[in-house]
């Protein structure tokens, strides 16, 4: 590691990475242990099972219930699904699910040689997902070629959230031409408690839009055609999160999606999903990740929405290196890592800014092959759109110091309206002027080696290996944390939340022809 610009000590370091990993290991071991009704599904949807039904649940979802009620979800759904194709039950993928979803099938598990066979017959359907998948990734990279880059970094994300994906596209191309890199469609509220992903493209959403394949089809279509036009590939987000995890990455994988927000404790500690289920999803969504070529963004911003940015620093920091270590285990490299913070302290706070320095410079000596996303004010933002213009300007300025590579742009209207085209016209201006004003500033700014940033972020680090280590005393570790409302003060058992029906622990007979090619890489 080079010590950056903060001096920071490698030895320091390499004990906080080293805590992490001893904190993240059981995690990974109990996720390797353990399957969910979303892991399946994301299987079956990767051998190519789409549609729904006339009441517009997912064939995914009727094929997995009825596999599940016939043989248990312990076994996995690959050799009882194969299996009954082999023995003639139906000639595809779909017509089984409707039969099954009639009642005129009735699934086993196989053995011996039939085993084989369906391990065989799965592998290989699924192995065609992959493909697919591989295919998109290097479709990107073509395009990035043809059209040419951003520019400059940090690339621009600009939030498009009407409800109606016929409504996001012109929003989106629109916000391209005006500087945008990144367009993430925000998603519907509560669409994370579905258990199920809706078909189609859809026009209701509240407060954003459904993540649902056909959606991740249009909107990547429609970016294509600003690409060509603006001579500059523009990147597509969605997310990745929610009891659907697993199904939304592989659909964003073999839609071409470009970066996905899935971070390893959101649900947990924003949504009530169950610890186990979550960290089980976590892990094979982001190695659908990795092989797709998709960056992660994780959420490290949403703990200074319920916990104070400079008393709870600490627990971001803690937490950018368990989303590493669980992100590398999984297959991401470090261009993949959109670790996430957030410009979220008190304005009236003495020195604010000069703290937001030292957390941004933090996390940039941390991780510094790492594309950060930063996030703007939120919190403290009050309606007063002048003063929050300016907070924005501040924390653009804060970006271009530290030399964050995603930059999410900040609206003077947040917390009062959805935001108007217009305020995201006025955002872009505001974020396209720091950025040229600046220009390479981050190359001429380096704080004092023994001054108040500095020694800031050495707190920080230090109070976040101290944190660890509090973490490694408890029982179960780090489900324990969780429990006891380490991160963001939300407190959420391991035996609780949603989404706990649908997880099993595999038996010895568990098979999954997408983990084994995933794991195979």
């Amino acid at each position: 590691m080079t010590r950056g610009k903060l001096d920071l000590d490698p030895a320091t370091v390499k004990q906080a990475r080293a805590l992490a990993r001893k904190a993240g290991s059981p995690i990974v071991t109990m996720a390797k242990k353990h399957t969910t009704v979303a892991v399946e599904r994301a299987t079956l949807r990767l051998a190519g099972l789409e549609g729904a039904d006339a009441e517009g649940t997912p064939w995914v979802n009727r094929l997995m219930d009825v596999v599940r009620a016939d043989t248990g979800l312990e076994h996995g759904v690959a050799l009882p699904v194969w299996d009954a194709l082999l023995r003639g039950e139906a000639d595809d993928l779909s017509t089984l699910a409707q039969k099954a979803s009639a009642g005129s099938v009735t699934f086993r598990l196989p053995e011996g040689k039939d085993a084989e066979r369906a391990r065989r017959a799965s592998r290989t359907q699924v192995g065609r997902g992959i493909k697919r998948i591989d295919a998109r990734r290097v479709e990107r990279d073509r395009l990035i070629k043809r059209f040419g880059d951003a520019p400059r970094k940090p690339w621009i994300y600009l939030i498009v959230a009407t409800g109606d994906i016929h409504e996001d596209i012109p929003q989106a191309q629109q916000a391209a031409r005006e500087g945008a890199d990144i367009i993430a469609v925000i998603r519907s509220t509560g669409q994370s408690l579905l258990d199920y992903v809706p078909e189609g493209a859809t026009r209701e959403g509240f407060a954003g839009t459904y993540a649902t394949q056909e959606n991740f089809r249009l909107m990547r279509a429609a970016l294509d055609e600003s690409s060509k036009e603006l001579g500059r590939y523009v990147r597509l987000t969605n997310y990745a999160s929610g009891l659907c995890m697993p199904e939304i990455a592989a659909l964003a994988g073999l839609e071409r999606l470009d970066m996905m927000l899935n971070d390893s404790m959101y649900g947990i500690l924003f949504r009530d999903i169950n610890p186990v289920r979550t960290f089980v999803d976590q892990r094979f969504s982001r190695q659908v990740h990795a092989r797709a070529g998709i960056i992660i963004n994780t959420g490290e911003d949403n703990y200074l929405t319920t916990a104070d940015a400079v008393d709870a620093a600490h627990t971001v920091t803690t937490s950018q290196l368990l989303n590493e270590y669980f992100a590398k285990e999984a297959g991401l490299e470090d261009w993949q890592l959109g670790l996430g913070h957030a410009f979220e302290i008190d304005p009236e706070v003495p020195d604010s800014f000069r703290l937001e320095l030292a957390h941004a410079m933090l996390a940039r000596d941390l991780f510094p092959n790492a594309p950060l996303k930063w996030m703007p004010p939120t919190r403290h933002m009050t309606g007063d759109v002048f003063r929050g213009y300016l907070l924005d300007g501040f924390f653009n300025l804060v970006g271009a110091l530290t030399g964050q590579g995603i930059l999410l742009v900040g609206m003077m209207t947040e917390a009062v309206v959805t935001p108007w085209l217009s305020d995201r016209d006025l955002a872009l201006q505001n974020v396209r002027y720091v950025m040229n004003a600046a220009g390479n500033l981050h190359q001429d700014f380096r704080p004092e080696p023994d001054g108040f940033i500095a020694n800031r972020a050495r707190q920080v680090l230090g109070e976040s290996i101290d944190l660890m280590g509090q973490i490694l005393d408890h029982e179960h570790g780090l489900l324990d944390a969780i429990a006891d409302g380490t991160f963001g003060l939300m407190k959420r058992p391991q035996d609780a939340g949603r989404g706990l029906d649908g997880v099993a622990a595999k038996s010895s007979a568990y098979y999954n022809p997408a983990s084994e090619l995933l794991e195979e890489k």
